[in-house]
Protein backbone atom coordinates (compact mmCIF):
# COMPACT_ATOMS: atom_id res chain seq x y z
CA UNK A 1 0.00 0.00 0.00
CA UNK A 2 1.40 3.49 -0.83
CA UNK A 3 1.85 6.35 1.31
CA UNK A 4 -1.29 8.23 -0.67
CA UNK A 5 -3.60 5.36 -0.14
CA UNK A 6 -3.38 5.27 3.40
CA UNK A 7 -6.48 7.26 4.95
CA UNK A 8 -5.55 10.15 7.31
CA UNK A 9 -6.29 9.69 10.88
CA UNK A 10 -9.99 11.07 12.35
CA UNK A 11 -9.30 13.88 15.01
CA UNK A 12 -10.27 13.73 18.41
CA UNK A 13 -9.50 16.03 20.71
CA UNK A 14 -8.71 15.26 24.29
CA UNK A 15 -10.97 15.50 27.02
CA UNK A 16 -10.57 18.61 29.04
CA UNK A 17 -8.71 17.63 32.26
CA UNK A 18 -10.58 18.49 35.15
CA UNK A 19 -8.51 16.60 37.59
CA UNK A 20 -5.41 14.85 38.01
CA UNK A 21 -6.88 11.78 37.47
CA UNK A 22 -7.73 12.84 34.01
CA UNK A 23 -3.73 13.49 33.37
CA UNK A 24 -2.38 10.76 30.96
CA UNK A 25 0.87 10.25 32.94
CA UNK A 26 -1.08 9.84 35.78
CA UNK A 27 -2.96 7.06 34.47
CA UNK A 28 0.12 5.00 33.36
CA UNK A 29 2.47 5.79 36.29
CA UNK A 30 -0.52 4.60 38.75
CA UNK A 31 -0.68 1.29 36.22
CA UNK A 32 3.13 0.80 36.37
CA UNK A 33 3.12 0.89 40.49
CA UNK A 34 0.39 -1.43 40.39
CA UNK A 35 1.69 -4.12 37.60
CA UNK A 36 4.70 -3.15 39.56
CA UNK A 37 2.86 -4.48 43.08
CA UNK A 38 0.79 -7.19 41.59
CA UNK A 39 3.55 -8.96 39.22
CA UNK A 40 7.16 -7.76 40.10
CA UNK A 41 7.22 -7.82 43.91
CA UNK A 42 5.95 -11.18 44.52
CA UNK A 43 9.12 -12.50 42.73
CA UNK A 44 11.87 -9.67 43.66
CA UNK A 45 10.58 -11.08 47.62
CA UNK A 46 11.41 -14.03 46.53
CA UNK A 47 14.46 -13.44 45.14
CA UNK A 48 15.65 -11.36 48.13
CA UNK A 49 15.91 -7.92 46.18
CA UNK A 50 17.98 -5.71 48.16
CA UNK A 51 16.00 -2.94 47.10
CA UNK A 52 12.73 -4.08 46.66
CA UNK A 53 11.42 -1.40 48.74
CA UNK A 54 13.05 1.61 47.50
CA UNK A 55 11.50 0.34 44.00
CA UNK A 56 7.85 -0.19 45.37
CA UNK A 57 8.62 3.60 47.04
CA UNK A 58 9.65 4.94 44.01
CA UNK A 59 7.08 3.45 41.97
CA UNK A 60 4.17 4.97 44.19
CA UNK A 61 6.32 8.41 44.10
CA UNK A 62 6.17 9.31 40.86
CA UNK A 63 2.12 9.45 40.25
CA UNK A 64 1.27 11.01 44.08
CA UNK A 65 3.76 13.54 42.25
CA UNK A 66 1.77 14.17 39.77
CA UNK A 67 -1.13 14.64 41.75
CA UNK A 68 0.67 17.33 44.05
CA UNK A 69 1.88 19.02 41.25
CA UNK A 70 -1.24 19.33 39.41
CA UNK A 71 -2.83 21.12 42.72
CA UNK A 72 0.10 23.23 43.99
CA UNK A 73 0.18 24.81 40.40
CA UNK A 74 -2.23 27.29 41.31
CA UNK A 75 -1.17 28.24 44.44
CA UNK A 76 2.82 27.96 43.78
CA UNK A 77 3.44 27.35 40.10
CA UNK A 78 7.34 26.81 40.89
CA UNK A 79 6.73 24.63 43.22
CA UNK A 80 4.61 23.04 41.33
CA UNK A 81 6.59 22.53 38.16
CA UNK A 82 9.37 21.53 40.88
CA UNK A 83 7.21 18.34 41.94
CA UNK A 84 6.67 17.75 38.04
CA UNK A 85 10.08 17.88 37.72
CA UNK A 86 10.50 14.96 40.67
CA UNK A 87 7.71 12.83 39.09
CA UNK A 88 10.80 13.12 35.76
CA UNK A 89 13.38 12.03 38.00
CA UNK A 90 11.51 9.69 39.77
CA UNK A 91 10.87 8.20 35.97
CA UNK A 92 14.49 7.97 35.35
CA UNK A 93 14.92 6.32 38.76
CA UNK A 94 12.11 3.72 37.69
CA UNK A 95 14.06 2.95 34.89
CA UNK A 96 17.37 1.85 36.38
CA UNK A 97 15.72 0.00 39.28
CA UNK A 98 13.79 -1.96 36.79
CA UNK A 99 17.16 -2.49 34.12
CA UNK A 100 18.96 -3.34 37.61
CA UNK A 101 17.00 -6.23 38.20
CA UNK A 102 16.74 -7.33 34.66
CA UNK A 103 20.43 -7.71 34.66
CA UNK A 104 20.84 -9.57 37.85
CA UNK A 105 17.51 -11.82 37.57
CA UNK A 106 17.47 -12.10 34.15
CA UNK A 107 15.30 -15.32 32.95
CA UNK A 108 14.05 -15.45 36.04
CA UNK A 109 11.30 -12.06 35.34
CA UNK A 110 8.56 -11.90 32.40
CA UNK A 111 11.66 -9.94 30.53
CA UNK A 112 8.42 -8.60 28.21
CA UNK A 113 6.90 -6.99 31.34
CA UNK A 114 9.80 -5.08 32.78
CA UNK A 115 10.84 -4.03 29.30
CA UNK A 116 6.93 -2.76 29.24
CA UNK A 117 7.20 -1.31 32.45
CA UNK A 118 10.61 0.23 31.22
CA UNK A 119 8.84 1.59 27.90
CA UNK A 120 6.06 2.90 30.00
CA UNK A 121 8.29 4.72 32.08
CA UNK A 122 10.46 6.50 29.32
CA UNK A 123 7.51 7.68 27.76
CA UNK A 124 5.79 8.73 30.63
CA UNK A 125 8.82 10.80 31.45
CA UNK A 126 8.82 12.81 27.85
CA UNK A 127 5.10 13.70 28.26
CA UNK A 128 5.68 14.95 31.43
CA UNK A 129 8.44 17.41 29.93
CA UNK A 130 6.22 18.49 27.43
CA UNK A 131 3.09 19.04 30.45
CA UNK A 132 5.51 21.03 32.00
CA UNK A 133 6.31 22.98 28.68
CA UNK A 134 2.57 23.48 28.51
CA UNK A 135 1.98 24.43 31.66
CA UNK A 136 4.77 27.20 31.52
CA UNK A 137 3.42 28.21 27.92
CA UNK A 138 0.29 28.68 29.77
CA UNK A 139 1.58 30.99 32.17
CA UNK A 140 2.86 33.04 29.93
CA UNK A 141 0.07 33.52 27.07
CA UNK A 142 -2.78 34.42 29.88
CA UNK A 143 0.32 36.67 32.03
CA UNK A 144 -0.61 34.67 35.34
CA UNK A 145 2.57 35.71 36.92
CA UNK A 146 1.81 39.12 35.87
CA UNK A 147 -1.12 39.37 37.72
CA UNK A 148 0.27 37.20 41.54
CA UNK A 149 -1.43 34.03 40.36
CA UNK A 150 0.55 31.26 41.77
CA UNK A 151 3.21 33.95 42.80
CA UNK A 152 5.10 31.77 45.67
CA UNK A 153 3.73 32.68 48.88
CA UNK A 154 2.10 29.10 49.51
CA UNK A 155 3.31 27.08 52.52
CA UNK A 156 1.95 23.76 53.90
Amino acid sequence: MAYYDKKPYAFKPKKPVRTFRDLEIYQKTIECAVLITKDLMPNLARQKYAYAERLMDCAMSVPLLVAEAHSLRFADFALGVGYLEKAMAGCNKMVVYLEHTKGLYGSKFDQGLVDDIINRYADSRVKMFRLEKSWKKFRTEYADGDTGKGKGDFKY
